[in-house]
């Protein structure tokens, strides 16, 4: 068995798995991990190669253009220790093109696609419950801590929805954010951006929804089971119709 090793970014992640494929080795018994820098650690570290990765996904383009949408979320899940299997399941991938999702009485390729489309209905259902507040200064502001990394489909997506505002979403998870200014969507960390406060207008308009939404509320009729089915407690620490409940 062979053992490799990457820096345990995304990009290398892909460049590992390009390189292992381009080395003859041979990917059904080969291993791949995060480097952790111990002492004791056994591995060929693979140095990151954005052409590998860019080859890698070129091929796949071709081969099993969904393969490479299940790849994207599966990034996004952040789930560790699957290294092993993404590098199988791309093997298949180019093997059997797009019929490789289907093929989930394997482990490796359940283990992928499983991981996959947890991210992908986060990031579904994220889209209807993240919560935009307009600041002094009018830009708009979402905040998040989604289980998963999933703020670059969210910001492309309003980036379309909301294209005449300047918006703000922060992931205060990963302490990551994006802004767009009405022409350009850009990525970067909290720290590059200030957080103005509430503007006065959007203080009353939180009040008045909050009232709305329970004034509305028929007890009788309530159902929190289906409520939170639908929109999950871990998520209203940012609806404002949630708030102080």
């Amino acid at each position: 068995m062979t053992c490799f090793l990457y820096d345990g970014t995304s990009e290398g992640l892909v460049s590992a798995i390009g390189q292992i494929l381009d080395s003859g080795s041979d990917p059904g018994v080969a291993t791949l991990a995060g480097r952790e820098d111990t002492l004791f650690e056994e591995g060929l570290f693979l140095r990151t190669d954005p052409a590998a990765a860019d080859v890698l996904f070129s091929r796949l383009r071709q081969r099993a253009p969904d393969a490479v949408h299940t790849i994207w979320y599966f990034m996004m899940a952040e789930t560790g220790g699957l290294e092993t299997s993404l590098l199988r399941y791309v093997v298949l991938a180019l093997q059997h093109g797009d019929r490789i999702n289907g093929h989930l009485t394997h482990d490796d390729v359940k283990a992928v696609v499983s991981a996959a489309r947890k991210a992908a209905r986060e990031s579904h259902r994220m889209k209807g419950l993240l919560r935009f507040e307009q600041m002094r200064d009018g830009a708009w502001l979402a905040r998040m801590e989604p289980d998963h990394n999933v703020i670059q489909p969210l910001a492309r997506h309003f980036s379309r929805r909301l294209r005449d505002q300047r918006w703000f979403i922060v992931d205060l998870r990963r302490h990551s954010a994006a802004s767009w200014d009405g022409r350009e969507l850009s990525f970067g960390t909290l720290e590059q951006f200030s957080r103005p406060e509430l503007s006065d207008e959007e203080q009353q308009v939180q009040a008045m929804w909050r009232t709305f939404f329970s004034t509305i509320a028929i007890p009788e009729r309530r159902n929190p089971r289906l409520q939170k089915s639908n929109m999950p407690a871990k998520y209203w620490k940012y609806l404002t119709e949630k708030q102080g409940e």
